[in-house]
């Protein structure tokens, strides 16, 4: 009996690793087909502004594809339109292949939402499923447990544990907009979206007027992230007109400090890898604390700030000796804006007005103090920053 599997998704856009699971998809699940299946509209997820239309979806998804034997790419949904629902695709599928034994291939995330999914007792009547999960150990629980109540109901249940590229498509889509996807992408799919201007990366986000800004900085932001970037730009300007510096150098470096905090560790690598930039032993070890250099270099190249604006996000995160005005205000108001909750940050904010300089120390103490408590390293620049500013108190004496 033929194998033919089923492989859905939006596909925005389809990158490496969508591609490597069908690969796997094929070998682990002995398949004879695979039938690769952009949605129309998704039913679980909205597809965000500024996509490319289902069509062009599809022809990237085409192009992707070609390099996946056994591959086929279908518009079954793009041609029924409206909400793509997978228990149609699945009788539509049945009704082409009336012998055929199908595969339905979803990830973990998807499985253990499945019972939400609409009519699955359905599909379950039509497909085995091929779950593809990354093996840690709380997920490997969650999808066992969920597999044996399943199959208390007769769903038939592979589960097949996977190395694939892991890279989710919104935070691609962001990537793209850093111009660092190269990695992620097929050379075909990449020309595709230049040649098209998807996903941002013909933009012209240089020298925007703040409010433009800040749609384009929202948009790439976690959600959660954007109070606290807005409290920041806001913080930094209050900060500016107290102490004289430039407001609308401080108002630009607060709204695009954390422009690349959404990134995951690997992704940080891959921007700085992507950009030239040769990293040291700590940053290395502790990608996390990159968002800082990162945001730095994408506020220069891709946003085309000046060089006091990225100085000043490149310090954000851990300062550094001999901080000038800009640089000392941008880490104050990041480290105590309106949204941040936490023993000590009232007295902060007193400091920030009243002694900068003070607030800056205090800010930096409190850093190394957390850090120590937590038992973790502390970067190389926080200790020559405060270093730096305990000279500079003793020499005052």
């Amino acid at each position: 009996m033929e194998r033919i599997g089923i492989y859905g998704g939006t596909f925005n856009p389809p990158h490496a690793g969508h591609i490597q699971a069908a690969k796997q998809a094929v070998t682990a699940l002995n398949l004879d087909k695979l039938v690769i299946v952009p949605t129309s509209i998704a039913p679980h997820k909205a597809i965000p502004e500024h996509s490319p239309t289902p069509r062009q979806r599809l022809e990237m998804l085409r192009i992707a594809a070609a390099d996946c034997p056994k591959a086929e790419v279908s518009d079954i949904e793009l041609n029924r339109g409206g909400v793509s629902y997978t228990f149609q695709t699945v009788s539509e599928l049945k009704e082409r292949y009336p012998d055929a034994e199908l595969i339905l291939l979803m990830g973990s995330d998807m499985f253990l939402c499945f019972d939400q999914w609409k009519q699955p007792d359905d599909i379950l009547k039509n497909v085995e499923l091929g779950v593809f999960y990354r093996g840690s150990k709380g997920e490997k629980t969650a999808v066992a447990e969920s597999k044996a109540k399943l199959e208390q109901r007769g769903a038939k249940i592979r589960l097949v544990e996977n190395d694939i590229v892991d890279i989710s498509s919104t935070q691609l889509r962001r990537m793209l907009a850093f111009h660092c996807a190269g990695p992620f992408l097929s050379p075909g799919v990449a020309a595709y979206i230049r040649e098209h201007g998807l996903y941002d990366v013909n933009a012209q986000w240089k020298n925007l007027p703040m409010g433009e800004l800040e749609q384009v900085v929202v948009r790439l932001l976690n959600p959660n992230r954007v109070a606290h970037v807005l409290g920041c730009r806001d913080t930094a300007v209050a900060l500016a007109k107290r102490w004289g510096a430039d407001v609308t150098d401080a108002a630009r470096a607060g709204i695009l400090h954390d422009i690349t905090k959404a990134l995951d560790g690997p992704l940080q690598l891959t921007v700085c890898a992507e950009y030239g930039k040769i990293l040291g032993e700590f940053s290395r070890k502790y990608p996390r604390t990159l968002h800082a250099l990162t945001g730095s270099m994408v506020a220069e190249r891709i946003f085309g700030e000046n060089e006091a604006v990225v100085s000043a996000i490149r310090s954000h995160t851990t300062g550094k000796a001999d901080m000038n005005l800009l640089e000392t205000i941008i880490y104050v108001a990041d480290y105590m804006e309106p949204n941040r909750s936490f023993p000590g940050v009232e007295q902060l904010r007193e400091l920030a007005f009243s002694d900068l300089t003070a607030a800056l120390k205090l800010g930096l103490e409190m850093t190394l103090e957390h850090l120590k408590e937590q038992g973790n390293e502390v970067s190389p620049e926080s200790r020559e920053a405060l270093d730096w500013l305990n000279r500079q108190e003793a020499e005052a004496l």
